[in-house]
């Protein structure tokens, strides 16, 4: 069966959603192409011991390391991608992330475009993902020409009482920037975000925020189900002229102007990879070499602080950050990272990720008095470090980098910590199948020879293929990249369309 469009974009997820967003208004034919299925609700969506404990939502599919492991991923395939899980963290990159930097154990290379270039793309995010959040109180935030248009979510008491412990430990706790419509998700059932599925409107991922607004005009489609194994070129190479997909047993062709894929930077690059041919032998938009090179995934640990003395009374938690390790101006000299609280730990959450078995009255009453919080700092690209497809399985080579920096910033935020009055401070780094930061594999640069797309996300071999997804990003930085990926792919489709 074949079909036609002006635009087919493959993966529905924030970069695929945010291009579509941008690009609906043009008129021209829209077709969505989306793996997975609409997230519908069940008593699950809210039960901690599902999600947590049996893995209800969790993709069978796996992955395998060079090692000769198999291990499963955390990723979705859902309308809306990993969005429908992510914890709503739409921080901007730093200005200083967009510069060349030391590391304690390496560099990263900059970007090129500057935080001035990116700034009204990220305003234009913000208001599409209605996110929520104060340029103040945080030294490391970038300049904002607009302001927030929501006030940040609220801190319940319990963090109140933490923010104002860290601020006489001497650091500078800050309001997380979320998209989250708090009423909204707290009518639904009383819990966290963090990690739990979406199946309403109160957290505005990537479905509920531009994948709506794009659906809304008549000239944009989605088809859910469609599992696209590779583009076809015409002779020369320069066009794409198709997508092939399966789709309830039967292979369809959709043939397009345009070309945009967005599927995560895993699959982005492996379909890529699995779209080789005569014309381009090593992989479709792969003339640089760099295809599935430069993955990077970010360097994170969880840490559990307790205060035997103080309950911890919160429902969701996850509102509060601090960012004093970002830059070098600590005594290691080198950027260490970003500290921000994780969702509220249940004690069902605490027993599904303690190293080793305990009954559930113990994890309640740990849980009880616990804290949770998510240490990240930046993985440098590589180009050893990558994605390759071998017998049409997914092969991952993650090389980790700069762990010196962030066992600095542990031992850091561990010292802030017990300053605040948190006696025990337990640590947990996470390892490869924590993907949900990945990027890089694509990277977007001036020169053919190094990058596989330019600064308009549009592949430098290739000249109506386009990459919207963490795929193109230069550098990881040490923060949540959902906003950064949102901002680039708006920037995309206006250069599509050329709006401004």
């Amino acid at each position: 069966m074949t079909e036609t469009a002006d635009i087919v974009i493959i993966g529905s997820g924030i970069g695929g959603a945010s291009l579509a967003y941008s690009l609906a208004p043009s008129g021209l034919r829209i077709v969505i192409l989306e793996r997975g299925g609409h997230l519908t609700d069940s008593p699950e969506a809210r039960d901690d011991i599902a999600i947590f404990q049996k893995g209800f939502y969790r993709s069978s599919e796996e992955w395998l390391g060079t090692d000769g492991e198999s291990f499963l991923p955390g990723n979705y395939y859902y309308v809306g991608g990993n969005s429908k899980f992510f914890g709503a963290v739409m921080y901007r990159y730093r200005r200083e992330d967009f510069s060349p930097r030391r590391h304690m154990d390496g560099a990263s290379p900059g970007w090129p475009l500057t935080y001035d270039d990116l700034s009204p793309w990220y305003d234009a995010a913000e208001a599409i993902f209605k996110v929520r959040g104060s340029a103040s109180g945080d030294p490391t935030e970038p300049a904002h020409e607009k302001p927030y248009d929501y006030p940040p979510v609220p801190d319940e008491p319990a963090m109140a009482a933490v923010r104002r412990r860290l601020e006489k430990a001497g650091v500078h706790p800050a309001s997380l920037p979320l998209s989250i419509d708090i009423e909204a998700w707290l009518k639904r059932a009383k819990t966290g975000w963090d990690a739990f599925p979406n199946t309403g409107t109160g957290k505005i991922d990537a479905e509920v925020g531009p994948l709506a607004g794009a659906l809304a005009h008549p000239n944009v489609s989605l088809v859910t189900g469609a599992s696209v194994s590779r583009l076809e070129t015409d002779p020369s190479g320069r066009r794409v002229v198709a997508a092939v997909y399966g789709k309830d047993g039967i292979e369809h062709r959709i043939s397009a102007d345009r070309f945009a894929v967005a599927a995560g930077a895993v699959q982005t690059a492996a379909l890529l990879l699995r779209s080789a041919s005569k014309a381009h032998p090593s992989g479709l938009a792969n003339g640089s070499d760099q295809l599935g090179r430069n993955f990077m995934n970010h360097n994170t640990t969880a840490m559990l602080t307790i205060d035997p003395f103080a309950a911890n009374s919160c429902v969701y938690q996850k509102t509060i950050a601090f960012n004093d390790f970002y830059n070098e101006d600590n005594e290691y000299g080198f950027p260490l990272g970003n500290v921000q609280l994780l969702g509220h730990i249940t004690g069902n959450i605490l027993k599904a990720n303690l190293p080793m078995p305990a009954p559930a009255w113990f994890a309640r009453l740990m849980a009880r008095y616990a804290y949770g919080w998510f240490l990240t700092s930046e993985d440098l690209p590589n180009p050893e470090s990558r994605v390759m497809v071998r017998d049409g399985r997914i092969v991952m080579h993650w090389i980790r980098s700069n762990m010196r920096a962030h066992e600095a910033l542990i031992r850091k935020t561990r010292a802030v910590m017990r300053k605040a009055g948190f006696p025990i401070v337990l640590t947990h780094t996470f390892g490869r199948k924590t993907t949900s930061h990945q990027c890089g594999t694509a990277k977007m640069g001036n020169d053919p020879e190094s990058s596989v797309v330019d600064v308009n996300c549009r592949s430098h071999d290739v000249e109506n293929l386009y990459i919207t997804d963490a795929s193109v990003l230069p550098t990881s930085a040490a923060v949540n990249p959902a906003l950064t990926i949102a901002a680039l792919a708006i920037k995309a489709g206006a250069a599509i369309t050329g709006a401004k």
